[in-house]
């Protein structure tokens, strides 16, 4: 185990940091656990390795703000944030804010664990300029002007319903048209595409 390669699990809710605590270590990784941001803040004194699993709602700082004061004190481990279903906004909001991930609850174990991975094997191009941002353009080109509409919708957080009333389309028209979106757009998860859309958003 490299000493890099440290999860830092940063929850209000002491099961699920157990659970998660006891997953992460039969997965190999070394695991610290923290019970809120600002504990973990308190104690994060130089620069720290590894990344960052956090819950989106947490009394006191939640995982947006723990997002930007990590970010302030100038920290660029990558971030996975938890959330609830229904909160695609927040889960916008936090990839905009720098997370590198987002997991909706409830999860698939492995799916946690190979998002870790991937964070951990990433860290290194975190604010680098992006390899795959022509292919990005390349595949928002095959979008049409509906789908195009619903991915501008999903990229600013909003529930299918949301999308539907403001274009004037069924829920299920719009369900249709995000699935076309994650096909042409080859994304594996709701996170996925939207990081894809933040990367070409980013650009000058």
């Amino acid at each position: 185990m490299a000493g890099n390669d440290v999860v830092h699990v940063v929850d209000d809710d002491v099961d699920v940091r157990k659970s998660l605590g006891f997953l992460l270590g039969t997965a190999d990784f070394a695991v610290r656990l923290h019970e809120s941001a600002t504990a973990f803040l308190s104690t994060a004194t130089g620069q720290i390795d590894g990344c960052i699993v956090t819950d989106v709602r947490m009394p006191g700082i939640d995982g947006i703000e723990f997002l930007r004061q990590l970010r302030m004190r100038s920290h660029t481990l990558p971030v996975i944030v938890m959330t609830g279903h229904a909160d695609v906004a927040l889960a916008v909001q936090a990839m905009k804010e720098g997370a590198s991930d987002f997991i909706e609850k409830p999860f698939d174990d492995q799916v946690l664990i190979d998002a870790i991975r991937s964070a951990l094997d990433n860290r290194d191009q975190v604010g680098a300029t992006h390899p795959q941002s022509a292919e990005i353009y390349a595949r928002l080109a095959t979008l049409s002007e509906r789908e195009r509409q619903v991915l501008d919708g999903l990229v600013s957080g909003l529930p299918n319903k949301t999308i539907a009333y403001d274009l004037g389309i069924s829920p299920r028209t719009v369900e249709i048209h995000r699935a076309n979106v994650m096909s042409k757009m080859a994304a594996g998860s709701l996170s996925h595409l939207v990081r894809m859309a933040l990367i070409v958003e980013s650009k000058p």
